[in-house]
């Protein structure tokens, strides 16, 4: 798999209405990546929440993104790397969590449209994938 670490909101492009963000977020998700149990909670989340999908509906779209990309635990170890980057860095405790992913994954990018695009926090860089 490739060193790129695939943010949520990236993925949710996927079932937006959007077209280009859409078909960009499909070209980056079959090149595959790291993901985290976080970020698979975070796109159930909205998928159920706001996009008023049901479970088989929800249980389709995240066995294609697990089938795609690697898939990173949360441990203990991440969430302590994820306070000292909440502290350093001013990150709410949800990016950080995702930096701390990223960087346990040993990607190099973290693909991400909410997050600083250029930000750089131990070896791993943010790029907004649609900028």
């Amino acid at each position: 798999m490739s060193a790129v670490f695939i943010d949520s909101n990236v993925i949710l492009y996927l079932l937006s209405g959007e077209s280009a963000k859409a078909n960009r977020a499909e070209a980056l998700l079959s090149k595959g990546g790291f993901i985290s149990v976080q970020v698979l909670n975070e796109v159930a989340s909205v998928c159920l929440r706001k996009l008023k999908m049901n479970w088989d509906e929800v249980d389709t779209v995240l066995l294609a993104v697990k089938a795609t990309c690697d898939v990173v635990p949360l441990t203990l170890e991440s969430h302590e790397k994820a306070v000292q980057i909440a502290k350093r860095y001013q990150l709410s405790i949800y990016d950080s969590n995702i930096f701390a992913s990223a960087i346990s994954a040993g990607a190099k990018m973290l693909l991400s449209e909410d997050m600083q695009h250029g930000l750089k926090i131990e070896g791993v860089i943010v790029k907004n994938p649609f900028a």
